[in-house]
């Protein structure tokens, strides 16, 4: 099986096709930013994107998948940080990181979309990622400062 994963192709054999993409990143390719969190598809820590879609790849069997993956690693680099992951930093969102790759990865698919949302989008794109630390005031700054950000062109 052939995938696209932050811009590079790799080759996966002995592969069962209904494995959840979640563990093919984590445990073939051995990306940590996508997160278990529940399996069910409803706190969103193990978001990533296909084609620029916000997915949550425990739900997504790997031989279903239809396009280029984007996790986490892929958004942006240290050196030059997508403007959410910089947003992030500047807010200060995390406290125990352990939801916040796929609260970026849901925020920078938002702002793809919707490149300058209202409280009432933020609020209902970002509904599905869960924060047990309750960082949600903060995570909707840090999603308002990227929107300016990226809208600067």
């Amino acid at each position: 099986m052939k995938l696209s994963v932050n811009g590079t192709e790799h080759e996966i054999n002995d592969l069962e096709p209904d494995m959840p993409l979640l563990w093919v990143l984590r445990d073939e390719l051995g990306l940590r930013g996508p997160k278990y969190g529940c399996g069910i598809a409803q706190c969103g820590a193990c978001t990533v994107h296909i084609d620029g879609e916000a997915v949550r790849s425990c739900q997504v069997p790997a031989g279903g998948v239809w396009g280029a993956i984007t996790t986490i690693e892929g958004l942006g680099t240290p050196e030059a940080p997508h403007p959410v992951q910089a947003a992030w930093i500047a807010h200060q969102v995390a406290q125990c990181g352990y939801c916040q790759s796929g609260q970026m990865m849901q925020a920078a698919s938002l702002l793809a979309e919707t490149p300058t949302p209202s409280d009432a989008e933020i609020d209902d794109a970002m509904s599905g990622n869960l924060c047990r630390c309750g960082t949600y005031p903060r995570i909707r700054e840090a999603v308002k400062t990227a929107a300016a950000k990226l809208s600067e062109g």
